[in-house]
Protein backbone atom coordinates (compact mmCIF):
# COMPACT_ATOMS: atom_id res chain seq x y z
CA UNK A 1 0.00 0.00 0.00
CA UNK A 2 1.10 3.64 -0.74
CA UNK A 3 2.19 5.31 1.94
CA UNK A 4 -0.13 8.95 2.11
CA UNK A 5 1.23 11.88 1.58
CA UNK A 6 2.16 14.35 4.40
CA UNK A 7 0.19 17.64 5.56
CA UNK A 8 2.56 19.88 7.07
CA UNK A 9 2.24 23.49 8.28
CA UNK A 10 4.12 26.34 8.09
CA UNK A 11 4.87 28.36 10.85
CA UNK A 12 4.18 31.44 8.44
CA UNK A 13 0.31 30.33 9.02
CA UNK A 14 0.59 31.37 12.20
CA UNK A 15 2.21 34.97 12.38
CA UNK A 16 2.72 36.81 14.36
CA UNK A 17 2.95 34.04 16.83
CA UNK A 18 6.64 32.55 16.77
CA UNK A 19 7.20 29.21 15.40
CA UNK A 20 6.74 27.65 18.51
CA UNK A 21 3.16 28.16 18.08
CA UNK A 22 3.60 26.52 14.70
CA UNK A 23 4.66 23.14 16.41
CA UNK A 24 1.94 23.52 18.70
CA UNK A 25 -1.13 24.27 16.83
CA UNK A 26 0.35 21.11 13.91
CA UNK A 27 0.74 18.62 17.08
CA UNK A 28 -2.99 19.69 18.54
CA UNK A 29 -4.41 19.58 14.97
CA UNK A 30 -2.85 16.46 13.58
CA UNK A 31 -1.00 17.79 11.17
CA UNK A 32 2.05 15.56 9.99
CA UNK A 33 4.96 17.88 10.58
CA UNK A 34 6.02 21.71 9.89
CA UNK A 35 7.96 23.66 7.31
CA UNK A 36 9.85 25.87 9.58
CA UNK A 37 10.08 29.36 7.81
CA UNK A 38 13.59 31.07 8.45
CA UNK A 39 13.46 34.70 9.52
CA UNK A 40 13.15 36.96 11.97
CA UNK A 41 11.82 34.83 15.07
CA UNK A 42 14.34 34.12 17.07
CA UNK A 43 13.15 30.09 17.21
CA UNK A 44 13.21 29.86 13.68
CA UNK A 45 16.99 30.54 13.61
CA UNK A 46 17.95 27.90 16.76
CA UNK A 47 18.14 24.20 15.42
CA UNK A 48 18.16 23.55 19.06
CA UNK A 49 15.45 25.09 19.85
CA UNK A 50 13.48 23.93 16.69
CA UNK A 51 14.77 20.60 17.96
CA UNK A 52 12.79 20.69 21.14
CA UNK A 53 9.64 22.11 19.63
CA UNK A 54 9.86 18.89 17.21
CA UNK A 55 10.17 16.49 20.42
CA UNK A 56 7.98 18.67 22.81
CA UNK A 57 5.01 18.43 20.34
CA UNK A 58 5.44 15.15 18.38
CA UNK A 59 5.60 17.29 15.44
CA UNK A 60 9.11 16.61 13.06
CA UNK A 61 10.29 19.23 10.44
CA UNK A 62 9.62 18.27 7.21
CA UNK A 63 11.11 21.27 5.57
CA UNK A 64 13.25 23.89 5.92
CA UNK A 65 12.15 27.51 4.19
CA UNK A 66 15.83 29.30 3.39
CA UNK A 67 15.50 33.09 4.62
CA UNK A 68 14.97 34.11 1.07
CA UNK A 69 12.05 37.31 1.80
CA UNK A 70 12.92 40.74 1.76
CA UNK A 71 12.84 41.54 5.15
CA UNK A 72 15.00 38.38 6.20
CA UNK A 73 18.13 39.44 3.94
CA UNK A 74 20.54 39.74 6.84
CA UNK A 75 19.26 36.69 8.85
CA UNK A 76 21.78 34.59 9.62
CA UNK A 77 24.16 36.25 7.16
CA UNK A 78 24.06 38.79 4.22
CA UNK A 79 25.42 36.63 2.42
CA UNK A 80 22.30 34.19 0.14
CA UNK A 81 24.82 31.86 -0.78
CA UNK A 82 25.61 31.56 3.45
CA UNK A 83 22.17 31.61 4.28
CA UNK A 84 20.92 28.53 2.12
CA UNK A 85 24.34 26.51 3.10
CA UNK A 86 22.75 27.13 6.77
CA UNK A 87 19.71 26.18 5.66
CA UNK A 88 20.65 23.22 3.89
CA UNK A 89 22.80 22.24 7.34
CA UNK A 90 19.98 22.59 9.69
CA UNK A 91 17.70 20.77 7.49
CA UNK A 92 20.36 17.75 7.91
CA UNK A 93 20.50 18.52 11.62
CA UNK A 94 16.81 18.13 12.01
CA UNK A 95 16.18 15.07 9.67
CA UNK A 96 14.11 17.56 6.85
CA UNK A 97 14.61 15.99 3.82
CA UNK A 98 13.98 19.17 2.15
CA UNK A 99 14.83 22.55 1.81
CA UNK A 100 12.40 25.54 0.02
CA UNK A 101 14.56 28.14 -1.54
CA UNK A 102 13.30 31.23 -4.16
CA UNK A 103 15.38 32.02 -7.37
CA UNK A 104 17.79 34.89 -6.67
CA UNK A 105 17.04 38.16 -7.15
CA UNK A 106 18.18 40.07 -10.31
CA UNK A 107 20.58 42.07 -8.11
CA UNK A 108 22.29 39.29 -6.21
CA UNK A 109 24.68 38.91 -9.31
CA UNK A 110 27.01 36.64 -8.28
CA UNK A 111 24.35 34.52 -6.18
CA UNK A 112 22.02 34.20 -9.23
CA UNK A 113 24.96 33.28 -11.96
CA UNK A 114 26.02 30.19 -10.00
CA UNK A 115 22.69 29.48 -8.50
CA UNK A 116 21.78 26.80 -10.37
CA UNK A 117 25.28 24.81 -9.65
CA UNK A 118 25.16 25.51 -6.04
CA UNK A 119 21.71 23.97 -5.64
CA UNK A 120 22.90 20.84 -7.61
CA UNK A 121 26.48 21.01 -5.42
CA UNK A 122 24.38 21.01 -2.18
CA UNK A 123 21.95 18.25 -2.98
CA UNK A 124 25.07 16.43 -3.86
CA UNK A 125 26.68 16.93 -0.75
CA UNK A 126 23.65 16.80 1.55
CA UNK A 127 21.07 14.22 -0.14
CA UNK A 128 18.48 17.16 1.28
CA UNK A 129 15.99 18.13 -1.57
CA UNK A 130 16.49 21.67 -2.56
CA UNK A 131 13.07 22.53 -3.96
CA UNK A 132 12.92 26.24 -5.67
CA UNK A 133 9.73 28.16 -5.72
CA UNK A 134 7.73 29.88 -8.15
CA UNK A 135 7.35 33.24 -7.78
CA UNK A 136 5.04 36.32 -9.22
CA UNK A 137 6.05 39.27 -10.60
CA UNK A 138 6.19 42.82 -8.62
CA UNK A 139 3.90 46.19 -9.69
CA UNK A 140 5.76 49.20 -9.11
CA UNK A 141 3.36 52.08 -8.80
CA UNK A 142 5.37 53.90 -11.27
CA UNK A 143 4.85 51.63 -13.78
CA UNK A 144 2.20 50.55 -15.45
CA UNK A 145 3.49 46.90 -16.05
CA UNK A 146 4.25 44.38 -13.77
CA UNK A 147 8.22 43.25 -13.35
CA UNK A 148 9.96 40.38 -12.53
CA UNK A 149 12.22 40.65 -9.50
CA UNK A 150 13.61 37.39 -9.93
CA UNK A 151 16.54 35.73 -12.40
CA UNK A 152 15.87 34.39 -14.64
CA UNK A 153 12.21 34.92 -14.08
CA UNK A 154 9.18 33.86 -11.56
CA UNK A 155 9.30 30.57 -13.07
CA UNK A 156 12.09 27.89 -11.83
CA UNK A 157 11.95 25.40 -14.68
CA UNK A 158 13.03 28.15 -17.15
CA UNK A 159 16.72 28.04 -15.33
CA UNK A 160 15.93 24.04 -14.70
CA UNK A 161 16.57 21.87 -11.10
CA UNK A 162 16.57 18.84 -9.72
CA UNK A 163 13.42 19.87 -7.68
CA UNK A 164 10.75 22.56 -7.28
CA UNK A 165 7.87 23.99 -5.17
CA UNK A 166 4.45 24.84 -6.17
CA UNK A 167 3.00 27.44 -4.31
CA UNK A 168 -0.40 28.32 -5.42
CA UNK A 169 -0.77 31.34 -4.14
CA UNK A 170 1.93 32.46 -6.30
CA UNK A 171 0.49 31.57 -9.40
CA UNK A 172 -2.69 33.46 -8.40
CA UNK A 173 -0.54 36.69 -7.97
CA UNK A 174 1.00 35.71 -11.32
CA UNK A 175 -1.94 34.82 -12.73
CA UNK A 176 -0.47 31.36 -13.85
CA UNK A 177 -1.91 27.95 -14.92
CA UNK A 178 -0.69 26.02 -11.58
CA UNK A 179 -1.46 22.70 -13.43
CA UNK A 180 0.42 23.62 -16.11
CA UNK A 181 3.47 24.46 -14.16
CA UNK A 182 2.71 21.54 -12.01
CA UNK A 183 2.94 19.48 -15.58
CA UNK A 184 6.31 21.76 -16.13
CA UNK A 185 8.14 20.78 -13.17
CA UNK A 186 7.10 16.93 -13.89
CA UNK A 187 9.06 14.33 -11.62
CA UNK A 188 10.57 17.83 -9.94
CA UNK A 189 7.77 18.31 -8.11
CA UNK A 190 9.03 17.96 -4.86
CA UNK A 191 6.90 20.32 -2.15
CA UNK A 192 3.82 22.36 -2.28
CA UNK A 193 2.60 25.33 -0.73
CA UNK A 194 -1.01 25.26 -0.65
CA UNK A 195 -2.92 28.18 -0.42
CA UNK A 196 -5.69 29.92 -2.58
CA UNK A 197 -5.65 33.19 -4.56
CA UNK A 198 -8.33 35.18 -6.36
CA UNK A 199 -5.63 36.33 -8.62
CA UNK A 200 -4.81 40.21 -7.23
CA UNK A 201 -1.48 40.85 -7.90
CA UNK A 202 -0.31 40.29 -4.42
CA UNK A 203 0.34 37.25 -2.07
CA UNK A 204 -3.16 36.50 -0.59
CA UNK A 205 -2.42 32.85 0.64
CA UNK A 206 -5.79 32.24 1.32
CA UNK A 207 -7.73 28.97 3.24
CA UNK A 208 -7.49 26.57 0.03
CA UNK A 209 -11.26 26.63 -1.31
CA UNK A 210 -11.82 30.65 -1.36
CA UNK A 211 -10.28 31.31 -4.08
CA UNK A 212 -9.84 30.68 -8.14
CA UNK A 213 -7.05 28.23 -7.90
CA UNK A 214 -7.09 24.59 -9.08
CA UNK A 215 -6.08 23.39 -5.50
CA UNK A 216 -8.48 20.36 -5.61
CA UNK A 217 -7.38 19.25 -8.61
CA UNK A 218 -3.76 19.56 -7.99
CA UNK A 219 -4.11 17.54 -4.87
CA UNK A 220 -5.71 14.58 -6.63
CA UNK A 221 -3.41 14.82 -9.29
CA UNK A 222 -0.24 14.59 -6.99
CA UNK A 223 -1.86 11.15 -5.21
CA UNK A 224 -3.02 9.49 -8.74
CA UNK A 225 0.73 10.36 -9.90
CA UNK A 226 2.37 8.38 -6.88
CA UNK A 227 3.57 12.24 -5.55
CA UNK A 228 6.41 11.57 -2.81
CA UNK A 229 6.73 15.17 -1.50
CA UNK A 230 4.79 16.89 0.58
CA UNK A 231 2.24 19.01 1.02
CA UNK A 232 2.36 21.99 3.10
CA UNK A 233 -0.21 24.08 4.20
CA UNK A 234 1.18 28.32 4.03
CA UNK A 235 -1.98 30.33 4.46
CA UNK A 236 -2.19 33.66 5.87
CA UNK A 237 -4.15 34.12 9.39
CA UNK A 238 -3.07 37.36 10.82
CA UNK A 239 -7.05 38.64 10.28
CA UNK A 240 -7.89 35.98 12.72
CA UNK A 241 -9.36 38.05 15.63
CA UNK A 242 -8.39 35.25 18.32
CA UNK A 243 -6.61 32.00 18.73
CA UNK A 244 -9.83 29.81 18.08
CA UNK A 245 -10.59 31.50 14.67
CA UNK A 246 -7.04 30.24 13.80
CA UNK A 247 -7.45 26.84 15.03
CA UNK A 248 -10.64 26.81 13.05
CA UNK A 249 -8.67 27.87 9.60
CA UNK A 250 -6.11 25.70 9.98
CA UNK A 251 -8.45 22.81 11.02
CA UNK A 252 -10.32 23.42 7.68
CA UNK A 253 -7.35 23.69 5.55
CA UNK A 254 -6.03 20.76 6.63
CA UNK A 255 -9.31 19.05 6.01
CA UNK A 256 -9.48 20.87 2.77
CA UNK A 257 -5.56 18.89 1.55
CA UNK A 258 -6.63 15.28 3.09
CA UNK A 259 -9.74 14.85 2.35
CA UNK A 260 -8.84 15.51 -2.03
CA UNK A 261 -5.28 13.67 -1.64
CA UNK A 262 -7.79 11.02 -0.46
CA UNK A 263 -10.11 11.49 -3.87
CA UNK A 264 -6.85 11.24 -5.46
CA UNK A 265 -6.53 7.94 -3.96
CA UNK A 266 -9.79 6.92 -4.83
CA UNK A 267 -9.80 7.62 -8.24
CA UNK A 268 -6.70 5.93 -8.68
CA UNK A 269 -7.69 3.05 -7.46
CA UNK A 270 -11.01 2.83 -9.28
CA UNK A 271 -8.75 3.75 -12.81
CA UNK A 272 -6.57 0.72 -11.70
CA UNK A 273 -9.72 -1.65 -11.24
CA UNK A 274 -10.87 -0.42 -14.48
CA UNK A 275 -7.76 -1.18 -16.49
CA UNK A 276 -7.73 -4.66 -14.69
CA UNK A 277 -11.39 -5.66 -15.79
CA UNK A 278 -11.15 -5.11 -19.28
Amino acid sequence: MVAPIQVGLSTASVWPQNAAAGFQIAGALGYDGVEVMVWADAISQDVDALRRCARNHGVPVLAVHAPCLLITQRVWSPDPEVRLRRAVEAAMDLNAPTVVVHPPFRWQRRYADKFSDLVASLEDESGVAIAVENMFPVKPLARARSVSAFKPSIDPTEAGHRHYTIDLSHTAAAQEDALALAKRMGTGLKHVHLADGTGLPRDEHLVPGRGNQPCAELLETLTANGFDGQVVLETNTRSARNPAERAKDLAEALLFARLHLHQGNNDAVESEASESGR
